[in-house]
């Protein structure tokens, strides 16, 4: 069997292990007779040097299998064991020591019942936790030994296929392979001729659709997609990739096709056979690594993944091409020569020409990614520091590591390590495919949930397609690692570890447990949200209570079901919180020292939730600063200001501060307008006049009425005041507004000045002030000329 078979049966065990894993049985008690055969023969295989690793495997699964049967006999009767202990526990401790009371005989005696119920169920889960034990020892043991045979396998030296010698028996072990799978088909020309006569429509029907879906199977996709592009059909990016899949599927079915029709004509043994299905299998990889080359080096610069110049992405699309071929070559060898024992040398030899093609290729691939920049990085300006993102870093470093890996593996074949070399070029080869399939797919999902969402292309720089392709490269790394050498048995040793989960306390942890978590944290914050909504939105509107105390009504109702979600999300997962004592106790001293101003901040917050000395949509001056108040969280509250930005209260503030509150209970606020005029005006007529402007504003109570006041005699004017109620407080610098538009037109009409700031300068010697005669001047200026 060739290795790409092996490869595929090893990933199907590994998923039908892990669909088996997950399906959960009652613990039963184990065969321990039985077991104790199987651990005595188990452990003379290991000390044997004589086993094989097929022995060693079969051994290996069967302690597998009593390890899951031990695990399970742990837990057996564990509801009971714990009413036993609890039981025990609420009897308390017998009396010890001289002068002690003694216990009662109902108590003694039932004290004594219970340790020996307690007992009796002890003994199978304790015989089941040291079999367990024995049974992990042993099976990391053979794992022990089957990484060492292995490490000796890539570590063994044959002779080097440079050396002429060995070029002609490999010539004849590949003749005399290829000729006793020749030699297989059928002697009788007669029967053969009959059997194809009567099976030659189907083989020729076979051999017509085949070559029409190979040779005519891309120019269909081709024009599916340009006939959808036409149509302008929606979320093309998807349907161009599906359609895109028919240049696999299409041409795969071809060779499918060609393979039955060779098979029909019965021209072939049982060797010959399994070339012929190998043929499709082969086929089908070559044109998938093609079309991932396709999707990621895209000759269209929209979709391709890795945006190279054209004339680069053209030549990766070659050398993959190269690549592909090079693995056909070498899964032909390996399957012709599958049963037999040529020489050492004969593989090495033949594989030594495809494996330096392969490398060559390689090698170009590698410095064309090695030179790849990031077009982001490039348009950063020259004042800016330079960017490089995390798609660069891993594509240069892929690059490198495939120009590495394109010399180190030619020269390990050189030497004489064939295993070695083998073990390392084919692996990254796949490496670099499976990293291209994942950019593929997240790019697919990410042109799904653009279209779910309307947001079309733009989604691709969304944060969920970066959790796609999080989600892809994990699923990816199982696979990785069967193509890196990796045994199916080591993957779901790793997987039994991770199940069994991590030690916290007396408490045990396991990946399940964080799933049941997650799933009542999710159900119950769900339920919180939806009766939030149907109280915002259905039964609070339909009360008298205002919107503040609705607001407040339904933050609340969000923390207690947050909380109570999270409760019941770690009952239900069966974490003893009693292990978090010594945590919380530290988080205690953290809270006193460095959180006391969160835990301030929450504890105010819950008091305005409680209190509601303001509520949301409130009008409140605090600190300087003043504004509607538009958000109230447990440790902080959102002010929107007049300027329409946001300031962030810390809560504390709210409680220990000063607050003015313009809109609290209601929203009836006083407004109050000065006026002045000038001296020698009636001010009993400028009262009157204010007084009807007062009154005339729609928004203005009529009880309390407007007032006008006559407060003092200023420097410049006579000053009054108007002050009148709102009905809206709100709308204060509107109505103010108004009314002064209103008493300047009023005034302007009856004449009335409003006078501006007047001041008289007096000054002490005015005289000195007065323009210098002619004759002064003349004489000044006398004295100002140079003497002879």
């Amino acid at each position: 069997m060739t290795q790409m078979l092996r490869f595929a049966l090893g990933l199907t065990a590994l998923l039908v292990w892990l669909t088996g894993a997950a399906v959960a049985q009652e613990p039963v008690l184990p065969d321990f007779d039985q077991w104790e055969t199987v651990a005595s023969s188990a452990e003379e295989a290991v000390d044997a040097p004589d086993t094989t690793e097929t022995m060693l495997e079969v051994q290996r699964a069967r302690l597998v299998d009593y390890r899951a049967e031990f695990d399970a006999a742990r837990n057996l009767n564990a509801a009971r064991i714990s009413a036993l202990r609890e039981q025990l526990a609420a009897l308390g401790t017998p009396p010890e020591g001289e002068g002690a009371e003694p216990e009662s005989p109902e108590v003694a005696a039932n004290r004594e019942e219970l340790n020996r119920q307690l007992n009796t169920l002890l003994t199978p889960v304790q015989r089941a936790e040291a079999a367990y034990l024995r049974a992990d020892a042993l099976i990391g043991q053979i794992d022990v030994a089957l990484r060492e045979r292995q490490t000796e396998q890539l570590m063994e030296v044959v002779p080097t296929p440079l050396n002429p010698v060995h070029w002609r028996s490999a010539i004849d072990d590949l003749a005399t392979a290829a000729g006793e799978i020749a030699a297989e088909a059928p002697d009788d020309a007669d029967t053969a001729r009959r059997s194809l006569r009567s099976s030659l429509p189907a083989v020729l029907a076979l051999t017509i659709l085949g070559l029409v879906l190979i040779f005519r199977g891309h120019h269909w996709s081709t024009a599916i997609v340009g006939r959808l592009q036409q149509f302008g059909a929606r979320g093309f990016g998807i349907w161009r990739f599906v359609v895109s899949l028919l240049r696999i599927i299409l041409p795969t079915v071809g060779l499918v096709l060609l393979a039955m029709a060779v098979l029909a004509t019965d021209w072939f043994g049982p060797r010959g056979s399994t070339l012929v299905q190998l043929i499709p299998v082969i086929g089908g990889a070559m044109l998938g690594v093609r079309w991932i080359a396709e999707r990621v080096f895209s000759r269209d610069e929209d979709e391709a993944l890795i945006l190279l110049p054209a004339a680069e992405r053209k030549a990766v699309r070659f050398y993959v091409s190269i690549i592909t071929v090079t693995v056909i070559i070498g899964a032909i060898i390996t399957a012709i020569f599958d049963g037999q024992q040529p020489a050492e040398t004969t593989e090495a030899v033949l594989r030594l020409p495809v494996m330096l093609l392969s490398a060559f290729a390689l090698f170009r691939i590698g410095k064309i990614l090695r030179g790849y920049s990031d077009p982001v990085t490039e348009d950063v300006s020259a004042a800016e520091e330079p960017r490089t993102s995390t798609l660069n870093r891993v594509v240069r470093g892929l690059g490198l590591g495939a120009m590495i890996v394109a010399v180190v593996a030619p020269l390990l074949l050189i030497s004489g390590y064939y295993n070695a070399a083998v073990s390392l070029l084919p692996p990254y080869v796949t490496t670099l495919v499976l990293l291209g399939l994942v950019m593929t797919l997240q790019r697919f999902l990410a042109d799904v949930y653009g279209a779910m969402t309307g947001q079309g292309v733009q989604a691709r720089d969304a944060l969920m397609p970066v959790f796609f392709g999080l989600i892809l490269l994990l699923l990816s790394l199982p696979v990785m690692a069967l193509a890196w050498g990796a045994r199916v048995t080591d993957l779901t040793e790793l997987w039994a570890l991770f199940s069994r989960g991590f030690a916290f306390g007396e408490t045990r942890i396991r990946p399940t447990d964080f799933l049941s978590f997650a799933v009542i944290f999710v159900i119950g914050y769900a339920v919180t949200r939806l009766i939030q909504g149907a109280l915002r939105s259905n039964v609070l509107p339909k009360t008298r209570m205002d919107i503040g105390g609705q607001n407040a009504i339904v933050s609340g109702i969000g923390y207690v079901g947050i909380f109570l979600a999270a409760l019941l999300a770690i009952t239900g997962a069966g974490i003893d919180l009693s292990a978090l004592a010594y945590v919380a106790g530290a988080l205690s001293v953290g809270i006193g020292f460095g959180l006391q101003n969160v835990v301030s901040n929450f504890v105010s917050g819950i008091i305005l939730l409680i209190e509601r000395p303001i509520s949301e949509g409130d009008w409140i001056e605090v600190g300087g600063q003043m504004g509607y108040v538009r958000d109230i969280s447990v440790r902080s509250t959102r002010i929107e200001t007049f300027d329409r930005t946001d300031v962030i209260v810390p809560n504390a503030d709210l409680i220990s501060g000063t607050v003015t509150n313009y809109t609290r209970g209601n929203t009836v606020g006083r407004l109050i307008v000065p006026v002045g005029v000038a001296y020698g005006t009636d001010t009993k007529r400028i009262e009157g006049i204010l007084q009807e402007i007062a009154e005339a504003q729609p928004i203005v109570l009529t009880n309390p009425p407007p007032a006008v006041l006559f407060l003092n005699f200023g420097a410049d004017a006579l000053e009054f005041e108007v002050r009148c109620y709102l009905r809206d407080v709100n709308w204060m610098m509107k109505v103010k507004n108004d009314i002064n538009h209103a008493i300047a037109a009023r005034f302007k009409e009856e004449g009335i000045e409003i006078p501006f700031a007047q001041r008289d300068l007096w000054l002490r010697n005015p005289e000195t002030l007065q323009p210098a005669t002619s004759a002064s001047v003349e004489d000044s200026s006398d004295k100002l000329e140079p003497q002879a």
